[in-house]
C-alpha cells in the first residue's frame, strides 16, 4: 500500500440535521483508525453554497463529541493538512481542473442553463427519459471539444461562465476492489461528464474530494453505499491527476434501512413512525421546524454508539453489548456486511436500557437532575441517586426516572381505592394508625426495620401482610405501582412516610 499510516476521514456537507446513517460512516471511520492506530480527520464539505445552513457545522461537532467520537484533525483543531473547510481550500482547485484540461481528460463547457434545459427537452422528445450530458451528447453542445481553439480562448478571456467538466471514456470497463464488496466492474459509458469545477470557482464534490484525500494523505475512504455510482469518476481522476499509486481502499458500506426493509430509512420514516433518525435535536433555521433526536430523547451516547455499530456490523460471537473501547479492539472492515441493515427502534430501546443498568445510581441522577429542575422540582443528587438505582430496571430512558418514580418527589393527589374499599375494616385501619406512630422511633430508619416492625404489629393484629401491603403502596404513591414498598417509605424517610400514611386512609373509608 502506498500510505505508512491509516488516515481516515469523515467528510460531511452543512446542509442540516446529522442522519444516523452519517454517525455510523463516523463510527466506522473512527473504530477502523483507532484499531490500526491511524488518524480520523473531519473536513467540512461546504463548496455547495447554495444549500449551506448556518449552525450545521457546529451541529455536527456538537453530535461526535457528544458520541465521544474525537476527531484528531478538524476545522476546530487544526492539522498539518489544514484548512479542513473546502470554501477556505477554494484557490487549490483550479489548477488541478485546468490540469486535466490540459492533459486531454477534461474540457470546458460554455452552455447556458437555457442551452442545457433544451437539450434535456430535445432528448426526452427523443425518448431519452433521464438525458445527460454524457459521451453521447457533448459534441452537439457548447464546450472546448466543439468550439475553435481561438473561440474557447476568446470566451476565457471575457470571463464567459463556464464549467470544467470530466471527459468520461465512452465505453470503457473500470474495476477496483472494495473492503466489503469485492471486485465492482463499471462501465465509463454509463456515467456522465460531471462538473468539476462550477462557475462561480468551487469545485464540485468530485474533484474536491479527491483533491482534499490525496493531500491530506487519506489512506482508506469509507462512505455510504449511495456514492458507488460515482466511483468510476472518482477512480478515472486519481488515475488521470497521476496520483493512482496514492488512491485510498474504497469501503461502501450498507444503507440503513428502513423497519421493513424497503428502501433507505429517512426522516419522514422517522416521523411516521415515531422516532428520532437524527443525533441529536435539529431545528431549521429556515423554517424554525425541529427534528428530534437520540440524546433528547434520553439516549445514552454509549447505547447509541453501540446500536450503530451492529447495524450492519459484528463480531461473530453473538456478543451484542459493547463499550466503545471494546468496540474500538474488536472492529474489523472484513465483517462489515454487503446487504442493508434494517433499523428496529425496539431494539434500539432495548440497547439503551442495557445501558442504563451498567450505570450507577449516581451516575443516572447526573443526566436526570436537569430534567427535574426543568419540572421545577429541588432534590438532593444522594437521593436522585437512590430512586435511580431503585428504579432503573424498568427504565429505557433515563427521563423514565420520573414516569417510574413521581411519587418520590410529590405526594399523590389522588388514591386508586376502589378495589381495597370492599375489604376495608376497623382494624387494618387500627394497624396503620398505630404503625405511624411507631416509624418516628426506628433506629435505624430503613428497608429491614420497616418490614420487622410491619410484619410484628401485623402478627400482633393477627392480619396478613399481604392484606396490608396494597394499601399501603397506595397511600404512599397513589396507585399500584412502583418498587418494592419498604424500599419506597426507606427513601421518603419516616416523617414524610407517616404523614403520606395520615393524609392516604380517608380515602379507604370514602
Amino acid at each position: 500500500m502506498a500510505h505508512d499510516k491509516v488516515r481516515v476521514r469523515f467528510a460531511p456537507s452543512p446542509t442540516g440535521g446529522l442522519h444516523l446513517g452519517g454517525v455510523r460512516t463516523v463510527l466506522f471511520n473512527y473504530l477502523f483508525a483507532k484499531k490500526h492506530g491511524g488518524e480520523f480527520v473531519l473536513r467540512i464539505e461546504d463548496t455547495d453554497q447554495t444549500r449551506y445552513v448556518p449552525g450545521a457545522e457546529e451541529y455536527i461537532v456538537e453530535c461526535l463529541k457528544w458520541c465521544g467520537l474525537n476527531p484528531d484533525e478538524s476545522p476546530e483543531l487544526g492539522g498539518p493538512y489544514g484548512p479542513y473547510r473546502q470554501s477556505e481550500r477554494k484557490a487549490l482547485y483550479r489548477q488541478y481542473a485546468e490540469q486535466l484540461v490540459k492533459d486531454g481528460f477534461a474540457y470546458y463547457a460554455f452552455d447556458t442553463p437555457d442551452e442545457l434545459e433544451v437539450m434535456r427537452d430535445q432528448e426526452r422528445i427523443n425518448g431519452n427519459h433521464s438525458p445527460q450530458y454524457n459521451h453521447n451528447i457533448r459534441m452537439h453542445m457548447r464546450n472546448s471539444l466543439t468550439l475553435l481553439p481561438a473561440e474557447v480562448e476568446e470566451l476565457l478571456s471575457k470571463n464567459t461562465p463556464h464549467v470544467i467538466r470530466i471527459k468520461m471514456p465512452a465505453n470503457d470497463e473500470l474495476t477496483f476492489t472494495d473492503m466489503i464488496r469485492g471486485d465492482v466492474t463499471f462501465n465509463t459509458g454509463t456515467v456522465d461528464d460531471k462538473v468539476l469545477l462550477k462557475a462561480d470557482g468551487m469545485p464540485t464534490y468530485h474533484l474536491a474530494v479527491v483533491v482534499d484525500d490525496y493531500l491530506m494523505k487519506i489512506s482508506h475512504a469509507f462512505r455510504g453505499e449511495e456514492w458507488l455510482p460515482s466511483a468510476p469518476v472518482h477512480i478515472l481522476l486519481w488515475k488521470y491527476l497521476g496520483w493512482e499509486k496514492s488512491m485510498p481502499q474504497w469501503a461502501h458500506l450498507p444503507l440503513i434501512l428502513k423497519p421493513d426493509g424497503n428502501g433507505k430509512l429517512s426522516k419522514r420514516d422517522g416521523d411516521r413512525l415515531g422516532f428520532p433518525v437524527y443525533a441529536m435535536n435539529w431545528t431549521d433555521p429556515n423554517t424554525g421546524e425541529l427534528t428530534g433526536g437520540f440524546r433528547e430523547l434520553g439516549f445514552l451516547p454509549e447505547a447509541f454508539v453501540n446500536m450503530l455499530a451492529l447495524l450492519g456490523w459484528n463480531d461473530g460471537t453473538g456478543q451484542e453489548i459493547f463499550s466503545l473501547e471494546e468496540l474500538e479492539e474488536k472492529f474489523s472492515i472484513e465483517r462489515v456486511h454487503k446487504s442493508g441493515a434494517k433499523f428496529d427502534f425496539e431494539k434500539a430501546k432495548w440497547f439503551n436500557h442495557q445501558h442504563i443498568q451498567k450505570k450507577s445510581g449516581a451516575e443516572l441522577a447526573a443526566l436526570f437532575m436537569p430534567y427535574l429542575l426543568g419540572k421545577g422540582i429541588q432534590a438532593s443528587e444522594d437521593k436522585v441517586a437512590a430512586i435511580a438505582d431503585l428504579v432503573k430496571e424498568r427504565l429505557h430512558f433515563v427521563n423514565e426516572i420520573w414516569d417510574q418514580g413521581f411519587f418520590f418527589f410529590q405526594a399523590p393527589a389522588s388514591y386508586d381505592a376502589d378495589a381495597i374499599k370492599p375489604k376495608w375494616t376497623p382494624a387494618k385501619q387500627a394497624f396503620f394508625e398505630e404503625w405511624m406512630q411507631q416509624l418516628p422511633g426506628l433506629q435505624p430508619y430503613n428497608f429491614e426495620s420497616l418490614e420487622t416492625s410491619f410484619k410484628a404489629l401485623a402478627a400482633t393484629r393477627e392480619i396478613k401482610m399481604g392484606e396490608l401491603q396494597l394499601p399501603f403502596r397506595i397511600m404512599l404513591t397513589g396507585g399500584k405501582f412502583g418498587p418494592t414498598v419498604f424500599a419506597i417509605a426507606e427513601q421518603l424517610g419516616a416523617g414524610e412516610t407517616a404523614d403520606r400514611i395520615k393524609k392516604g386512609l380517608p380515602a379507604f373509608n370514602a
